[in-house]
């Protein structure tokens, strides 16, 4: 009985691992084939200038809102066309630093306003609800305060929507600090992936993709028909982005444009960000997937991309029931001859990493000094990425269960830190990072030593098959681990 059990659970993670990969798999190859058909387009203005507000919402960012500012009010838009409106929730010397900055630009002539709510009620979306009443804009530019919007942001994106359809104009983020550490390197290799295939490759099918929060303009107009910002997920873009395509607005990606912004460089805040998406991936498609069957007029390949993609967040948990299920397979297999069977199986996730493998080449921007040394350094990456996603599956399986359940939990944004280097007082003091150990990070050490007892049984019963797989969960948990202890004694 304990046998089948164990056998069903790692059964169905092989094949949803399986589907998931073969989604991936088949939008790097609608990648390949835009890019051979299709030449960049540049476009400009052709009629007048249109109105448009620029949206900064801010909470507790004393590090990075100053050079925020700085580059939003150096974007090149006619003044009397423009107005930059900061939307702020902080609570601590944030709005001292913002209230000085905006009397200088104000005094300079910069369109820049500064719009403080009475309660932080709907986090972020709460405040970019809050803002547009207030605000004068036919378009909505909206910037995380991370964020290093170039002066030609809005020549570049503003053209598109000449087009009536069009409702949104979605740019690639570039990484200004990708050389910070392995951390920062590894979370480049997985956001390049998705600013290449995944959003070019559903949008030049004519799939829905996904408003990214930040670095990208919105038609007011869309916003409204699709019936405004709503703060009951943790991912409020992926959301009204759904709603306003089941609409029938018109998504661009631009993956010329770019839009760079700072990576997290502590595993706490990494964390944070990936808590926050994947919770909210997950409480989006159990919003949604109802309403994109049942909206009429959408092709089936719509229905099926847009599913995989609200999906996604979701496979974290199968990557863990998977582990753990294989951990059992391999202890029960000594006494359960249908056990040893199914343990052939494996060659299934074989066949995924060889399409994940293909699906992340087709996106790497790594160039070493010498040519040669691409592909060992791609495979150091792509193996590296497998290793510390391992790591964090048990802490992202977390969120999308409660995404699912319903378990409210407050928006925790992603702490910034302007820093250069590891001895920054920046990195090293930073007010916003938590230094408490959480009972996740106790779990990732139990986890470590429950795949290094998988390692030490497969050794035993002669199922050498399964432990390099199971060597990369013990890695990947431990390093984790690690890191989050050695944030808590930092200083």
């Amino acid at each position: 009985m304990i046998g089948a059990i164990v056998i069903g659970l790692y059964g169905v993670s092989l094949l949803v691992i399986f589907i998931y990969a073969v989604f991936q798999f088949s939008l790097a190859v609608s990648y390949l084939r835009f890019k051979k058909k299709n030449s960049i387009s540049v476009r400009e203005i052709k009629n007048d200038f249109p109105f448009v507000t620029i949206q900064l919402p801010i909470y507790n960012e004393k590090y990075v809102v100053e050079r925020l500012l700085k580059k939003t009010a150096e974007i090149d838009w006619p003044k009397d066309k423009l107005e930059i409106q900061i939307l702020d929730d902080s609570t601590d010397e944030t709005k001292e630093i913002l209230e000085k900055l905006v009397a200088e630009f104000q005094i300079n002539g910069i369109p820049v306003t500064l719009v403080r709510r009475p309660t932080r009620e709907g986090y972020k979306a709460g405040a970019l609800k809050y803002g547009l009443p207030l605000s004068k804009g036919e378009f909505i530019a909206i910037f995380d305060a991370d964020f290093l919007p170039d002066s030609q942001f809005l020549k570049k994106t503003i053209p598109f929507f000449d087009d009536e359809k069009v409702g949104v104009v979605q740019t690639r983020w570039e990484h200004l600090n990708k050389n910070f550490s392995l951390l920062t390197k590894l979370q480049a290799f997985a956001l390049d992936a998705h600013f290449s295939i995944e959003q070019v490759g559903r949008n030049s099918n004519g799939y829905f993709i996904n408003f990214n929060g930040t670095a990208g303009v919105w038609r007011r107009k869309t916003i409204d028909d699709a019936g405004g910002w709503e703060a009951d997920t943790l991912t409020e873009d992926l959301d009204l982005s759904y709603r306003a395509q089941m609409k029938k607005w018109k998504f661009v990606y631009r993956e010329d444009i770019g839009s760079p912004a700072e990576l997290p460089i502590a595993m706490s805040a990494l964390k944070s960000q990936q808590f926050r998406w994947t919770k909210g991936g997950a409480e989006t498609f159990k919003k949604m997937f109802r309403r994109l069957i049942n909206t009429p007029g959408l092709r089936f390949s719509e229905r099926m991309n847009g599913l995989a993609h609200l999906f996604n967040s979701s496979v974290f948990v199968f990557v863990l029931l998977l582990a753990l299920s294989s951990v059992a397979l391999v202890y029960l297999v000594t006494v359960d001859l249908m056990v040893s069977r199914w343990l052939n199986y494996a060659s299934v996730f074989f066949i995924s990493t060889i399409f994940l493998i293909f699906y992340f080449a087709v996106s790497f921007r790594e160039k070493p000094s010498f040519k040669i040394l691409v592909a060992p350094l791609f495979l150091l990456r792509f193996f590296q990425f497998l290793v510390v996603m391992m790591g964090l599956s048990y802490h992202n399986t977390i969120a999308v269960l409660q995404g699912y359940v319903g378990k409210k939990t407050a928006f925790i944004r992603t702490p910034k830190f302007n820093a250069q280097n590891m001895t920054d007082p920046k990195w090293k003091k930073n007010v916003y990072l938590n230094s408490r150990i959480k009972f996740s990070v106790v779990m990732e050490f139990v986890l470590f030593l429950l795949f290094s007892f998988g390692i030490v049984i497969g050794i035993r019963s002669e199922v050498y098959g399964m432990i390099p797989f199971h060597s990369m969960a013990a890695v990947g948990f431990l390093s984790v681990f690690i890191y989050s202890i050695a944030e808590s004694t930092r200083g």
